[in-house]
């Protein structure tokens, strides 16, 4: 007769998850990206607060010029995404709300961002300071900002026509922010690797 292993032998902090053992406790959340549709970041980020859900869609201000007239408008560093912290295990109401496509991951889960890399660009957006999206890079100079409104966020410096930038990344999207800073701000550190090669795109899961 075949015995089956008791139930107490999966430690509490557990979850088998098709039939694969999951060592992270069954609440944990991280912060992952959704992708949405043209336009719909707004109407996506509203309905997952309303259902609970922490949500990060971080915007810049922009000056666009008519013939008549030049008007400041408001437009999303990370357009076509909308960032949300939960259990990718229980993201039914994430995935059902409207405007969302799918959760951003490799193979066939979605890949968690971490958590300072969000916290990376919150600082920068509540720093008042310029922002524009920006190239992703995955080489250059690795900077620490000592100094000033961005104190203690690290990213790629960059001298742009004459001006010195502070280059933070969102590693999963191959997406990046850039803000005016001064050069006195900062000291170099040492560059780490970055987790996701060109050869290695991230997809929709």
């Amino acid at each position: 007769m075949r015995q089956t292993s008791p139930c107490h032998s999966i430690p509490k902090s557990c979850t088998i998850v098709q039939g694969i053992r999951n060592l992270e406790p069954p609440d944990t959340q991280h912060w992952y990206a959704v992708r949405v549709r043209s336009n719909y970041e707004r109407v996506t980020a509203a309905h997952l607060r309303e259902r609970g859900y922490e949500e990060f869609s971080p915007s810049y201000q922009v000056k666009r010029r008519w013939s008549d007239r030049t008007k400041i408008i408001e437009q999303f560093l990370f357009p076509g995404y909308v960032f949300t912290r939960l259990n990718p295990h229980q993201r039914f109401l994430v995935i059902t709300a409207p405007g969302v496509v799918r959760l951003v991951g490799f193979g066939n889960a979605p890949t968690p961002i971490p958590d300072q890399e969000i916290e990376n660009i919150r600082a920068m957006v509540r720093s008042g300071l310029l922002l524009k999206p920006w190239p992703y890079l995955e080489v250059g100079q690795r900077v620490l900002i000592e100094r000033g409104p961005l104190a203690g966020v690290e990213g790629i410096l960059q001298d742009v026509k004459g001006k010195f930038r502070l280059l933070v990344s969102i590693s999963l999207l191959h997406r990046s922010v850039s803000a005016e800073i001064d050069r006195t701000w900062v000291r170099p550190i040492k560059p780490s690797p970055s987790p996701a090669g060109p050869a290695n795109r991230p997809c929709t899961v």
